[in-house]
């Protein structure tokens, strides 16, 4: 019987909100995908507290397992990893270890969850390390973009693997055979860039993935490539700008629609195209960022997010689930590293 369900392990008391966010969504994702089953990790009395107050209750589907612990969403990584071995965290990612859930999702400190994740379940073979991925709205659809902030300074070859693996991650999940594979760059130019980017793209033009050169940072939300490659230092800078330009134009917007009457019955006559713009951008619709190049699925969900947000970064984890992500990528990537080799051997 339980070979039918998917399961994935929450960290309950992850993020901002903890099980007051947690909580809901799990009964929302439940009554959404049927087959899912989900295990609750947190305080038992704070988890149990919220399923009353949502007048649930723990079931077949929906299950609790105990930590004592909790990390900060300020508490440094090594902190974490040393001294909160039974923090709803660890507990998370150990059952993933351990063969009881096929993915864990956590809302928590991304320090620590990458530290934690990366102690527990170690890298894919050809890993050095893991990388941060995401998808975010273009002008045609969507692109992922990763390392979004877990390697602050990579290498040429650290961008090679990250493009591997971004590649394979959007092959699967969006069903591309062959998804276009961007470097992020200052210039198009092939002299423009420092010489760890002018390195990757050696590695990346003799790779066999469909790479297609340098992109400027207009070329994110233009959606030039299916994969946009930098390391974690400027990919977290560029998604933090575009996070900050994002509410400061919801800002202005709101702004000018209150000016005055006009503006405010002008306000009412665009709602239905505000609200389907709001839709079209709305983050809570990307939230789900995959902690790629582990021996096992690891989402992190936006510390901040709202039950709607967290419903969407179990749906991420379902979907890599299904597809077989790591071990696609560990395939993939033994590959790629076989052609390099014959090729150096020549």
């Amino acid at each position: 019987m339980s070979q039918q369900w998917v399961t994935i392990a929450l960290d309950a008391m992850g993020g901002d909100h903890g099980p007051s966010v947690v909580v809901p969504a799990a009964i929302e994702a439940l009554r959404r995908y049927p087959r899912l089953r989900l295990i609750l990790v947190g305080l038992d009395e704070a988890v149990q507290g919220e399923l009353k107050a949502h007048n649930s209750a723990l079931s077949e589907r929906l299950l609790l397992r105990a930590a004592t612990q909790v990390v900060s969403m300020c508490e440094p990584p090594s902190q974490a990893l040393r001294g909160k071995k039974d923090s709803s965290m660890r507990v998370a990612i150990n059952l993933v270890k351990e063969g009881e859930a096929m993915a864990c999702v956590s809302a928590g400190n991304t320090g620590a969850l990458m530290a934690t994740a990366r102690f527990v379940l170690k890298t894919l073979p050809g890993i050095d390390r893991p990388a941060i991925l995401s998808k975010l709205p273009t002008m045609n659809g969507h692109t992922h973009v990763l390392d979004l902030g877990a390697n602050v300074d990579s290498s040429a070859e650290h961008l090679y693997q990250f493009a591997v693996m971004g590649s394979v991650l959007v092959s699967a999940v969006d069903s591309k055979p062959a998804p276009t594979v961007g470097l992020l760059n200052i210039g198009e130019e092939e002299i423009k860039g420092n010489e760890q980017v002018k390195e990757a793209a050696k590695l990346l033009q003799g790779s066999g993935l469909n790479y297609t050169g340098f992109v400027e940072g207009d070329d994110i939300y233009k959606g030039s490539v299916d994969v946009v490659v930098c390391d974690g230092f400027v990919g977290n800078v560029a998604l933090k700008t575009s996070e900050g330009l994002a509410k400061m134009v919801s800002h202005y917007i709101r702004q000018e629609f209150k000016r005055n009457l006009l503006t405010k019955l002008a306000a009412l006559v665009a709602m239905p195209v505000l609200k389907a713009f709001r839709a079209r951008i709305d983050p809570r619709n990307y939230n789900g960022a995959s902690l790629v190049g582990l021996r096992g699925i690891v989402i992190k969900s936006h510390g901040s997010a709202d039950v709607h947000s967290f419903v969407t970064a179990i749906g991420e984890a379902l979907v890599e689930v299904k597809k077989n992500v790591p071990e696609l990528i560990s395939e993939q990537l033994s590959e790629k590293l076989k052609v390099q080799e014959q090729r150096q051997a020549v």
